[in-house]
C-alpha cells in the first residue's frame, strides 16, 4: 500500500509539472560565439539555470518584470516564448507593455473583444494605433499573440499630455526607496549620457520627474493588474536598484516581484539590478549620438 501511494504522489507530480519547449534560435547577428549566448543566471547565487528552471521560478511570482533592449529582435522572441511557457505552467492574468499608452487602452480592448468573438481586426496595427516608434517588425509577433489571449493586455506608460504636464509642473514624488540621493543621481546622470550630454542642466530636473513619473505608472499599473502579471518594458525601467521594484516598495509591495533583465552577451548585469538575466545574440553597435551632433 505504501508503494502504491509513493507511486500514486510520482505520477501526480509528473502531471503538475511541463517541460518547456526550446527557447528561439538566436537573431540578432552579433555575439554568436560568446560563452554566455544562451546563459540564464540566477544572479543572487550565480546559478546557472536551464529555461526550465527559469520559467518555474517565475511561474510563482505574482509580478514578473522582463527587461530588454528595444531594438534586439532575440529579445522580442524570448519574450514571446516565455509568455507562451508561462501560460503553460499557470493561467497568465495579465499583459502590460511600456510601448501601450493609456489613451490606446480602448483601441486594446475593442480588438480584444472583437478577436474574442471571432472576428479579429485586419489591421491590427491600425486598430491598437500602434505607435510607429516602436517598431512594428519586432513587436508584431508579440503584441498579436498577446491580443488573442483570454487575459488582458494593458497600458503602462503614460500619454504624451501627461508627460508635457510633468515637464512643465513637477509632482512631488512620495516614497523612501525610490528618492534617495544615490538613485537620482544614478538616473540623472543616466538620463545625461542617453540625450549625448547635449541637454542642458536646467532641463534636468524635469526629464527626472518624467522618468520617475513613468517607473512609479508601472508600479501602479501593476499593483492594478489581475496577477499574475508580467510587464515587458526598457531594462532600465526594470532595474531593482533604480526602476520599478523600487516604487512597488514604496507602494507597500517590495515582496512578490521578479525582475529578469535579458541582455546582450558581453555586458554585465549584478544581482542589485535583476533576480535573473538572460544573455542574448547582440545588435551591431549605433553611434546615436553621431547623427545629433551632426
Amino acid at each position: 500500500m505504501r508503494f502504491l501511494m509513493l507511486c500514486l504522489v510520482g505520477l501526480l507530480t509528473a502531471c503538475q509539472s511541463h517541460t518547456v519547449l526550446p527557447p528561439p534560435a538566436p537573431i540578432a547577428p552579433q555575439g554568436r560565439d560568446h560563452a554566455d549566448l544562451g546563459v540564464i543566471r540566477e544572479l543572487a547565487t550565480g546559478r546557472t539555470l536551464t529555461p526550465q528552471q527559469l520559467v518555474e521560478r517565475l511561474a510563482v511570482a505574482p509580478r514578473v518584470l522582463v527587461g530588454e533592449q528595444h531594438d534586439n529582435p532575440d529579445h522580442h522572441a524570448v519574450q514571446l516564448w516565455l509568455l507562451r511557457e508561462l501560460a503553460v505552467q499557470r493561467p497568465q492574468g495579465s499583459l502590460l507593455l511600456e510601448m501601450l499608452n493609456p489613451n490606446q487602452q480602448a483601441g486594446v480592448d475593442a480588438a480584444q473583444a472583437a478577436t474574442r468573438a471571432g472576428q479579429p481586426p485586419a489591421d491590427l496595427f491600425k486598430a491598437l494605433a500602434w505607435q510607429a516608434n516602436w517598431d512594428w517588425g519586432l513587436y508584431g509577433a508579440l503584441v498579436t499573440y498577446a491580443v488573442r489571449q483570454p487575459y488582458p493586455l494593458l497600458s503602462a506608460n503614460l500619454d504624451r499630455a501627461q508627460i508635457m504636464q510633468i515637464y512643465k509642473q513637477r509632482p512631488v514624488l512620495e516614497g523612501k526607496a525610490s528618492t534617495t540621493q544615490q538613485v537620482q543621481a544614478t538616473l540623472l546622470e543616466d538620463i545625461r549620457e542617453s540625450h549625448c550630454n547635449m541637454l542642458p542642466d536646467s532641463q534636468m530636473p524635469a526629464m527626472l520627474a518624467v522618468q520617475q513619473q513613468r517607473d512609479r505608472r508601472m508600479a501602479e499599473r501593476l499593483l492594478a493588474a489581475p496577477t499574475p502579471a508580467v510587464l515587458l518594458a526598457g531594462a532600465f525601467h526594470v532595474r531593482k536598484d533604480l526602476g520599478v521594484p523600487l516604487h512597488l516598495a514604496d507602494l507597500g509591495k517590495p515582496d512578490g516581484n521578479a525582475v529578469l533583465i535579458l541582455a546582450e552577451v558581453g555586458k554585465t548585469v549584478s544581482a542589485e539590478r535583476a533576480d535573473y538575466v538572460w544573455y542574448t545574440a547582440a545588435q551591431p553597435e549605433q553611434d546615436h549620438c553621431a547623427k545629433l551632433r551632426r
